[in-house]
């Protein structure tokens, strides 16, 4: 039985026509150790099905250490957004249900966009910053 109903996936192909450039959803799970990352993956390649600009690169968080590094994984289930060329630095832990799945498409929209929706002033704030700042983002399910 699918995670996406037939009429969501009608829905989504809609918003799926947004997308300008490739976008990659690296998909990082330890099916032993976090069988629910294993539905995150399974999400990910359904939502994959519904348009050709958008991909899968499946990795294993124990196996695969050296992209796990490199994309900056801390946990498990994660996805990086990716675009064509281009680490946003966009990273989505859990499984995207709710709010949060509406979030991914949006996030997968605008990194095949090459842009943000943010404003033109913040934008400038942030420029403004001279030094690096993570900002981690935390929801819960309601």
């Amino acid at each position: 039985m699918p995670l996406i109903t037939e009429d969501v996936a009608a829905d989504l192909k809609v918003e799926l026509a947004k997308l300008k450039d490739p976008v990659r959803l690296a998909v990082f799970s330890q099916a032993l150790a976090d069988p629910h990352s294993e539905q995150v993956k399974r999400l990910a390649l359904e939502l994959a099905a519904l348009d050709p600009k958008l991909s899968v690169e499946s990795y294993n968080f124990v196996l695969d250490k050296e992209k796990v590094q490199s994309l900056g994984i801390k946990r498990t289930p994660a996805i990086a957004v990716l675009g064509q060329e281009k680490d946003y630095g966009i990273r989505l832990y859990g499984m995207p249900s709710g709010y949060e799945f509406g979030l991914l498409i949006d996030t997968i929209i605008d990194v095949s966009q090459g842009a943000s929706t943010l404003a033109e002033e913040t934008k400038q704030a942030l420029a403004a910053l001279d030094k690096n700042v993570h900002v981690q983002v935390f929801s819960t399910p309601t």
